[in-house]
């Protein structure tokens, strides 16, 4: 049964609250170093002189987001020596991204691409792994320090934060560069990685459970045990490690979801496929269109920015008012409606009235639809296996909207912009008809907030009784 609507006083007050506030400068961190290593980079390559042919080998820097699945693991169950016992697991592990975005920045400040160019991809690679791990350890770190109630509202000043990084690594990188140089610039960059380092040393390190710092006795351990006893010490210890880290993260998320595990991860990969497969063809179709260049980041870079940040609110402040349920049907209607705005747009002309529309309309549809869905995967996510969790998540979240948009210059090249956003908003139905299948089998997406959380606690309640997880003291984890 839906609840009713909170007023909208109390929905507003939960950005008064410090961990939602925390989120915005962590946000900020997370947004920082996207474009450093991106199309901030590329500009300062091609300015220098650096061949095209090689500058497009620049953008398998980015694939370290896109695997960082693969040493989410260690971030989830490693404790650092030294500072892991005096900052925490969560902050330990982000002050270290912190320190190589902040290494690598300082490197690429004092390099001159023209001449160094393997150098500069090093660096690149650093800051771009640092990030990774960062972007890691703050979504456990999201997950783990705000109750259900609260994390819509902390994806929305999270959401807020990042875009205010990009802004700043991305404008206010070129406003540096064009005043002074290149390498003050990305110093300065480095100078700003400052703010999630302060958030990082004042803020507290959120709960965790217990089993997170030792081995899990889960059945599969337990039998990997019995079947190995004539092995090394090593290797058995190593082969632990790997099931309580890597194995049993995932036959969790099964466990606890049972049949509709499946759908739930069709979900994730088709949510956001409307959106994410057409942005390769935006720019395409401003220039096409005969918009200048000037326009185009006014209208899209600025006055976007400000749309999703204010879809990103607006997400945060609905849900809390109406139900994560009813806001993932709403968020993935609205990404998928919003492309016809952009085929209207292809059939106007260079119309900036039509170009304001469409912005609004995709980015306010964008920062809502990101806030709600990062809310519902911080809810799937166990906080027993937060990190490795939410990590195969995220990639999956991506991952179909990002393979489809490869084609996309080939269905525009074939049937034209307006018909091209005609199709995209039809891949992104199957998401709406799936989110309100889903919103009607997961109480716990409409509920009331302690509701929620009983719920919550009663799945993992009856996991555990079902599956017992014993802790040993002589079993660490490294």
């Amino acid at each position: 049964m839906q609840r009713e609507p909170r007023d909208w006083l109390s929905s507003l007050s939960v950005y008064l609250r410090a961990p939602v506030v925390t989120l915005l400068f962590l946000g900020f961190s997370a947004g920082l170093p996207y474009l450093l290593v991106f199309s901030t980079l590329t500009a300062w390559l091609e300015d220098s002189g650096v061949e095209v042919a090689a500058i497009g080998f620049f953008s398998w820097v980015g694939l370290l987001y896109s695997i960082k699945l693969f040493w989410a693991p260690i971030v989830d169950r490693v404790r650092l020596p030294l500072i892991g016992c005096w900052l925490g697991q969560r902050r330990s592990w982000m002050l270290l991204g912190q320190a190589l975005i902040a290494a690598g920045l300082v490197g690429l400040s004092g390099v001159d691409p023209a001449g160094h160019l393997p150098l500069v991809a090093a660096f690149a690679l650093l800051t771009a792994f640092g990030a990774a791990t960062q972007d890691i350890v703050i979504d456990a770190y999201r997950i783990e320090s705000g109750e259900a109630a609260i994390q819509a509202a902390m994806a929305s000043t999270y959401i807020i934060g990042y875009r205010i990084g990009i802004v700043m690594a991305g404008a206010g990188a070129l406003y540096i560069a064009d005043a002074a140089s290149w390498a003050v610039a990305y110093l300065s960059m480095a100078v700003l990685v400052s703010v999630g380092v302060i958030t990082v040393l004042v803020r507290p390190e959120p709960p965790r459970p217990q089993s997170l710092t030792v081995v899990l006795f889960h059945p599969r351990v337990k039998q990997f045990l019995r079947q190995s006893h004539d092995r090394r010490h090593w290797q058995r210890q190593t082969g632990v490690w790997l099931i309580a880290a890597v194995i049993c993260p995932i036959s969790d998320f099964f466990q606890r979801y049972g049949r509709l595990a499946l759908w739930l991860l069709v979900f994730i990969g088709i949510y956001r496929i409307s959106d994410i497969s057409m942005a390769a063809m935006a720019n395409p179709l401003y220039l096409s269109l005969g918009f200048t260049k000037s326009d185009i980041a006014s209208v899209t870079k600025v006055f976007g920015v400000l749309m999703t940040i204010g879809g990103g609110v607006l997400g945060g402040l609905m849900v809390v008012r109406y139900g994560l349920g009813r806001m993932l049907i709403v968020g993935a209607l609205a990404v998928a409606l919003t492309n016809l705005l952009f085929a209207l747009l292809a059939t106007g002309g260079d119309s900036l009235a039509l170009l304001i529309l469409a912005i609004t309309g995709d980015n306010l549809a964008n920062g809502l639809a990101s806030t709600v869905f990062i809310a519902f995967l911080s809810n799937l996510t166990s906080r027993t296996y937060t990190a490795t969790q939410y990590a195969l998540f995220s990639s999956l979240m991506t991952l179909p909207g990002k393979f489809i948009g490869g084609f996309s210059g080939l269905v525009v090249a074939d049937v034209g912009y307006a018909s091209f956003f005609g199709i995209v908003c039809l891949l992104g139905l199957p998401a709406v008809a799936l989110a309100w299948w889903l919103s009607r089998r997961l109480p716990t997406l409409h509920r009331e907030d302690d509701d929620i959380e009983r719920d919550s606690m009663s799945v993992t309640d009856e996991h555990e009784n079902r599956d017992p997880i014993r802790h040993s003291r002589s079993s660490q984890m490294p």
